[in-house]
């Protein structure tokens, strides 16, 4: 069959008619693709123990912080009191401690925690670097959270300060010697409770890399809230903030 310009035109009126048709009954055809082959799926590294990061972003898309929320007060969200905490502190914990000496014969029932990646020990006068494995376990995963939550929230990385740990009943003695608010019987001597300093943290840098920002101890401390507010209502610990101490005082459970 010979093809004229007048059946040429014609068969193009029939093609674009059916197109239109097709368009009509079935109008998602011509919308574009949500995602196209170079916007591949990208999860983040970390996921926010607080916000629950689970989200994937593309290539395309920028990701924005998280917000930094901090809790509503501090007194009311930690108000576990030292009988509270004892409670656990028994449960969970090793036989009151005698001195040095006797904490270095408890080696099976205690944990080295002096050294992580996560928080830095502070020089310790009236305890010593050990816990419980279970209290051990506790004070490693609130260090994980805590850098994840600030990777979420787009601050460097920082490590915060562990000031106290297991107290033998020497160091007890000692302690109440010029501190009146010491209690004879402290959650610290069981090897199940910890402190954490909030106005004071380690900067994590690269000894070769550039200076960090600097980053308001105010602003940590928020995002270290966050944290162990998590901790406390998945029902891992008691916390009590302390005031004067300028601390978190945390028993596992």
């Amino acid at each position: 069959m010979r093809l004229t310009k007048k059946r040429y035109l014609l068969g193009f009126a029939i093609v674009t008619l059916l197109l239109w048709l097709v368009r009509l009954l079935f109008p998602q055809v011509a919308e574009p693709n949500s995602v196209s082959a170079t916007e591949v799926p990208i999860v983040p590294k970390y996921a926010d123990a607080d916000m629950g990061a689970d989200k994937p972003v593309t290539k395309n898309e920028k990701s924005s912080p998280h917000p930094i929320l901090s809790v509503p007060s501090y007194r009311e969200t930690f108000p576990d009191t030292n009988a509270i905490q004892m409670v656990a502190a028994r449960r969970w914990g090793v036989s009151p401690v005698k001195n040095r000496a006797d904490a270095e014969g408890r080696m099976r029932e205690l944990v080295y925690i002096g050294s992580s990646p996560y928080y830095h020990v502070d020089p310790l006068r009236q305890s010593i670097p050990y816990l419980v494995p279970r209290a051990a376990v506790l004070l490693q995963d609130i260090g994980q959270a805590f850098f994840d939550s600030l990777y979420v929230k787009g601050i460097p990385l920082h490590r915060f300060i562990v000031t106290s740990v297991l107290r033998t009943k020497d160091d007890v003695a000692r302690l109440r010697n010029f501190n009146g608010n010491a209690t004879e019987n402290s959650c610290h001597l069981y090897g199940t409770t910890f402190d954490i300093c909030y106005n004071r943290y380690q900067t994590v840098e690269d000894p070769d890399g550039e200076h960090r920002r600097q980053v308001r101890n105010d602003t940590l401390k928020y995002v270290l809230s966050e944290v162990l507010r998590d901790m406390r209502s998945k029902k891992r610990c008691y916390i009590k903030y302390e005031v004067k101490q300028g601390c978190f005082h945390m028993t596992v459970r």
